[in-house]
Formats: structure tokens, sequence, C-alpha cells
């Protein structure tokens, strides 16, 4: 259905893309991965005009129709979901405003003053008729009733305003609005952030049901493999095809650089040995042919590209910190209500030392406002929480930590004033292991990526050494190798974690329990994530 030939892309001075090659096929379902600034983004904006090629070719077999699903998706709240999903229908509404204009002109006019205006305007009418029948008008209602089951509507919603729902079911407004235009290929930037397990659950059957080919961007490793069949790997400007789901990329990936590698030295030493060959018998009167034959031969071969070295961000680890009692928190009889929302109804939970705890549930139903209680950011309406009694020392990072940073400071100046004690070594090599080396550190903080900031704020969080971690959405905005880099940390920490997060292959990584927080209660589960799935 289209293909990229070639395609680069130099904004100024930097080459964002260099040689793209890849192509979709109708009713394909690709994943478009790479580290942040690789060019994915850049690739989606050539597709819908935003953006136009430096060089290569674009070809499109006939006139796909291609729609944007945007990480920050357009709604109008002030509208009802039925107005909202209605307004897809851009060409319709402007032919249907058109009739009803004709109509008003027509009801002003005389039958016997103005016979013959009235014949032109029938005419008129006739023809905008024709047209609105043409592109669909009259199914209009039939076509947005249809989808708004599938959607998880009731026909009571279609009348509620879209400002009454939530950031996920408004996704599924946008979503519906896109669908409804019948596009042949459907890009997704970012679909799953921000959205809770359910949600992710359906937009995973849903958009499996769909016959449309499907491109998309995407940090959600369990969604993409779910999903896609076909995996885009953009690196350095370049693109590589994996023909399978993203875990099989990542198992093919690691075996074909590491064969490229093995054929690499291996060609590099027989080139060596090649040439000691030459340098040593050109002048010699009996073999000066034979070296001169295996000159050519050597011209000849085709040299194996060098593997390109993968830039790994740092690692880091969570500092050392005096182990705690085998009892960590304990809450009891705890009830909070928000609003005229019941959060929590007469909850208890233990955590005992080691234990590595991901807190699962909806958006609204109180994730954030239980680590907030435990920290005494909030006082609890009923109930107590206290931490165990021997040497507990908590460290929290809140969901929007990285938007509290102060813009105009340097990174370096930062860490400097949360550790005044450190040496300047000290501090780059700690901010190294965040992935902030050389000039980096002194970037101002509102020169930074959303990524960064995020990292910025893991590192800040973790200066002073805790025995007990409360994470509020950590893997937001990092990218795969952050994430790797964080799941590594986090299973080498010896003490105890508290975890939010919609990142289900993150959470299988680190996870030992599972609380699923359901019906204003609190159900454990002692085992992994997978074990949870198992039993849900």
């Amino acid at each position: 259905m289209i293909r990229f030939e070639g395609v680069s892309k130099i904004f100024s001075k930097d080459v964002v893309l260099k040689n793209i090659n890849w192509e979709i096929k109708r009713g394909e379902k690709i994943g478009l991965v790479g580290s942040n600034g690789a060019g994915k983004s850049t690739q989606f904006k050539i597709l819908i005009g935003e953006e136009d090629q430096t060089s290569g070719t674009i070809i499109k077999e006939g006139n796909p129709k291609i729609a944007h699903l945007k990480q920050e998706f357009d709604c109008n709240l002030n509208c009802s979901v039925r107005e909202e999903l209605e307004s897809s229908f851009k060409d319709i509404q402007i032919v249907a405003n058109k009739l009803l204009e004709i109509e008003h002109n027509m009801k002003s006019l005389d039958i016997k003053k103005h016979s013959y205006k009235l014949e032109t305007l029938v005419k008129k009418l006739a023809k905008y008729q024709e047209k609105f029948e043409t592109l669909g008008g009259y199914k209009i209602q039939y076509d947005v009733e249809k989808i708004l089951p599938k959607l998880g509507f009731s026909k009571g919603d279609a009348d509620k305003l879209v400002g009454n729902f939530s950031g996920g079911w408004q996704m599924k407004i946008a979503l519906g609005k896109i669908i409804l235009q019948k596009p042949d290929l459907l890009l997704l930037d970012e679909p799953t952030n921000h959205l809770d397990l359910d949600t992710i659950f359906w937009l995973e059957e849903y958009l499996s049901s769909l016959k449309i080919a499907i491109i998309i961007i995407s940090h959600d490793r369990y969604f993409l493999d779910k999903l896609c069949k076909k995996i885009i790997y953009i690196d350095r400007g370049t693109s590589e095809i994996y023909n399978g789901n993203y875990s099989f990329f990542v198992e093919q990936k690691s075996l074909n650089d590491e064969s490229q590698n093995k054929a690499y030295q291996l060609q590099q030493k027989e080139i060596e040995i090649q040439k000691k060959y030459i340098d040593r018998f050109r002048a010699s009167a009996t073999r000066s042919s034979q070296a001169k034959s295996r000159e050519k031969q050597l011209k000849k071969i085709t040299k194996i590209e060098a593997p390109i070295v993968k830039i790994k961000s740092p690692a880091f680890n969570f500092p050392e910190c005096p182990r705690s009692g085998k009892s960590v928190l304990t809450i009891k009889n705890l009830s909070h209500s928000y609003e005229e929302k019941i959060l929590f109804l007469d909850v208890n939970l233990k955590v005992s030392s080691g234990e590595k705890i991901a807190i699962l549930g909806p958006n609204g139903c109180g994730k954030s406002t239980l680590l907030k209680i435990i920290m005494k950011r909030i006082s609890p309406e009923i109930g107590e929480i206290n931490f165990g009694k021997h040497n507990i020392i908590p460290s929290y990072y809140e969901q929007n930590q990285a938007e509290a940073l102060s813009l105009e400071e340097k990174v370096i100046d930062l860490i400097c004033k949360k550790s005044p004690e450190w040496s300047q070594k000290k501090v780059r090599t700690f901010l190294g292991g965040f992935g902030f080396q050389n000039e980096n550190v002194f970037k101002f903080i509102k020169q930074l990526s959303g990524g960064e900031k995020a990292r910025l704020a893991l590192a800040i969080m973790i200066i002073n050494p805790s025995n007990f971690l409360l994470l509020d959405e950590p893997t937001n905005h990092l990218d795969l190798q952050s994430k790797e880099n964080l799941e590594l940390a986090i299973n080498n920490y010896k003490g105890s974690l508290l975890i939010i997060s919609h990142d289900r292959y993150f959470i299988s990584k680190v996870a030992n329990r599972i609380i699923e927080i359901k019906d204003s209660k609190l159900i454990s589960y002692d085992g992994n994530y997978e074990y949870f799935l198992e039993k849900k």
C-alpha cells in the first residue's frame, strides 16, 4: 500500500533519517520502534504530509486514506459523545448545513412572487440532497449507533458530555471519530500512554478486530507483542525489518548482531593475514606473482560492515542502604473517599521486607492516593498507616515529579545543590549513570526532553539511600533502554517496593506480588504478573 524507498530527512544540520526502506501492505499491523529521537514520529509526519522528505521516494498505491491518532488527542469536552462522533463527518456536515440554508431561504420566499427563484433553489436542493446521499449522510446516525457499543458506551452515554468521561474514555471517542472516517491506514503514536490496564486490554482487542493497516509507535512491549506481526527498527537514521512480534525482534536482533560481529572479526583477521603475506613477498623473486594475485583478490572482496556499537544509556543502581526490619508497612482499617466517591472501605495491608509489589487498578480507583496516604501527604479519613518499627527509610517518586523540576537550573547544578559534599567527579559519574554525559550535564532543564527530565527526577530521588521505594508511574516518558536499566536496578535492589505502572512488561519483570484495587478493596495476589493474569 505504501513504500519508503531510500528516504532521508535533514533538519538544518541534523540528519534524522538517512536511508529508510520499508513497506506496509493492506491489513498489516506494524510496530515502529527505536530510541527517543530516532525519527519515528518524523516518519508519521512525512506520511500525513506535515513534513516533506529531503530525498528518497514514498510510493503510494492508489490514494490510501491515512488517519493519525496523536498522543494529545483532540476532543471537544462541551459536546455530547454523539455530537463529537458525528463531527468526524466534516464533508457531510458542510453539505447538511448547505441543505438547511437552502430550505430556510425557500421558506422565506413567496410562491407567486418568486417562482423562478424558488425553481432555482429546488434544483440546488436536489443537487445537494444527491451529494448528501452519495457521501452517506443518511447513514451517519446508523454508523454512530453501531460504533457506540464497540467503544464500550451504552445508549444512555451517547447524550452525556465528553467532559464527564475520563481520559481513557475520551481516547475511545477520539479513536471512534477516526474509525468512522473509514481509513485504509491508521497511525498510532503511543496510544497506551496514561491508559489504565482495562482500557489497554480493550484497545488491544478492538485494534485486533480491525481489518485495516495499522502502524504503531509504542514503548509498551506487551502491546507490540500482542498486535504486531512485523517490527521496523529505526537506528541512526536507517531501518531494519523483522517479520515477527516484538519478542521475536529482540531475540533475532541479538542473534544478528552477534553473527555480524563474529563474521566481521573473522574477515578482519583474514584480511590482516593476507596483508602480511602481500607485504612480505611483494618483492620476492619466487612469490611476487602470488602476492600480486592475493592483492587483486583482496581488492575484490566484499567487506562486511563493522557492527554498529550500540549506544547504551549507562546502567545505574540504587545506593546501598541499611536493611529494614521484617515489617515494613501496616495499613489497618483504612477508609477514604474523594468528593463523593469511596476509594477505600475498611482495607488492610501488610508489606514485608524484600517484597516488590505492583499496585494495579483502573484510572481514578485511588492508586496514587494510596501512596500519598502512606507518605502522609494526605490524611486518611479513617484508619491507621504505620511504618515498621525498625529502620524504615522511605523514598517517594510522584507521577509528575519531572514537571516540578526548576527549568532555569542546569542539570549539574541541581545535583550539586542536592549533594553539596560530593566532588564534581562523583557528580559527573552519578549523572553518567542516568545518561547525562559530557556537555549534556551543562544543559538547562528547560532544554531537556520528557524522557531526560524523567531520568533526572529519578536521579534526584535516589541520591538519598532508602530501603522502601514508592514509585508512581516511573516509566512514563522513558525509552526502552531506560526502562530496561530501571528494571535491572530494581531487580538488584535489596529493599522493598510499592510501584504503580501501566507497563505490563515492566511489572512482569520487577514485581513478586500484585495488589489490585477493585470495588474499594485491596485484593492481594501472592505471585508475579503472570500469576495474577492466570488467577484473573
